[in-house]
């Protein structure tokens, strides 16, 4: 019985050594995929290399810079392009498994997100949702005998409930949630942002523990060399990108990202939440403004604006507005700067949860932190970025 068909859609960038490896494992699968390699302004001889395949089921996008354009934009534009129903968003730092595509499609059905059990190196925490073994750092470290021979060892016949890359899933239910959000471009977030939404949409989860990747570990992104990362080292570009969709995937979600031990989103109840800043600052107004939809300060604010605004698509002047503005927020919350401490960024961290303890309108003192419920009432999630 023949497989249906994937594409693996594999945005690049500067990363040949590892995406050589990608490509000879999905060619090692019995059946032949399509592979979409989308070169992200790469100056390390990926193009070359792509075109020096000859491959008619290889289709390429290549964005010629200098500016790269990212994941975000890369994997919506690959998933358009892919000429299969069923895709699978695939890193070139990952090596199949024999057998990956059986294992992973015969769990797959429409309203299904499927995602491969990582294998990595020790180069980040352990966690139940993967499998830690070294079978290189460096690409030219790792050895194909010796990893399809372990990886038959490592294999379980068992499910989890958890999302990470790899996934896969219909095309179609890819863009029924709208794709990537723009806001989290060129990358960091922007999965954790997308899965939330598969789960706000009802997607199931599954995770089979018999369709396996080896990961060498954010090569292509946070410890990318051509970035100034190496193996365990963060790049300042990826330092500087996580920190800016930090601060994006709090305003837009209005908490942390949070998941459970298998990467299954975790959503807390999002508030419509206004911080009205007595004695405020530049310092204090960058600290907060993230948290909350309005905030309300009596400090000078159009310079944070104009340079805060470079690292956001959400409209800064609506929501940084003058201490003596008419306030139409649900929840008031009042703050001095001058007694702020770092309880009370605690208790700003967990407002969600704070809030859906209480349950209930009413005026009550949390630290130094006057909190008046007006409305209680939750805000919906916004499922599709149309």
């Amino acid at each position: 019985m023949s497989l249906n068909k994937i594409t693996f859609v594999i945005p690049s960038r500067n990363n040949l050594e590892f995406l050589k490896l990608a490509y000879e494992s999905i060619r090692n699968l019995e059946t032949r995929h399509e592979i979409l390699v989308l070169n992200d302004a790469s100056s390390d001889g990926t193009w070359e290399w792509i075109e020096a395949q000859k491959d008619p089921d290889l289709i390429t996008y290549f964005n010629p810079g200098p500016e790269r354009i990212g994941i975000v934009g890369m994997f919506d534009k690959g998933i358009e392009m892919a000429r299969t129903d069923i895709i699978m968003a695939f890193h070139s730092d990952m090596v199949a498994c024999k057998d990956l595509d059986k294992n992973i499609l015969k769990h797959l059905k429409k309203g299904t997100v499927v995602s491969a059990t990582r294998v990595e190196p020790p180069l980040h925490p352990d966690g139940p949702e993967k499998i830690i073994r070294n079978y290189g750092i460096e690409a030219d470290e790792f050895n194909f005998k010796a990893w399809y021979e372990g990886s038959n060892k490592l294999k379980e016949d068992k499910t989890t409930e958890g999302i990470f890359a790899p996934w896969c899933m219909y095309k179609e239910d890819f863009f029924n949630v709208g794709g990537h959000d723009q806001l989290f471009a060129p990358q960091s977030k922007e999965d954790s942002d997308l899965f939330n939404r598969f789960q706000l949409n009802g997607y199931k989860f599954i995770q089979p523990w018999d369709a396996l990747v080896y990961h060498f570990t954010s090569r292509g992104s946070r410890f990318n060399k051509h970035s100034g990362g190496a193996a365990g080292v963060n790049s300042k570009e990826w330092i500087d990108t996580t920190t800016k969709n930090g601060r994006n995937f709090l305003r837009k979600w209005g908490h942390f990202i949070k998941h459970d031990k298998f990467m299954k989103p975790i959503i807390p109840s999002k508030y419509n939440i206004g911080f009205v800043v007595k004695n405020c600052n530049e310092e204090v107004l960058k600290l907060l403004e993230p948290y909350c939809d309005t905030i309300y300060v009596d400090c000078d604010y159009e310079n944070y604006i104009k340079e805060e605004q470079q690292n956001t698509l959400i409209n800064l002047s609506t929501r940084v507005l003058p201490y003596d503005n008419e306030k139409n927020n649900d929840i008031l919350i009042e703050i001095d700067r001058t007694k702020f401490n770092e309880k009370d960024m605690m208790i700003i961290q967990k407002l969600s949860e704070i809030f859906d303890d209480s349950g209930k309108v009413g005026e009550f003192n949390l630290s130094n932190l006057f909190i008046n419920i007006i409305k209680y009432e939750k805000i919906p999630h916004r499922i599709h970025n149309g």
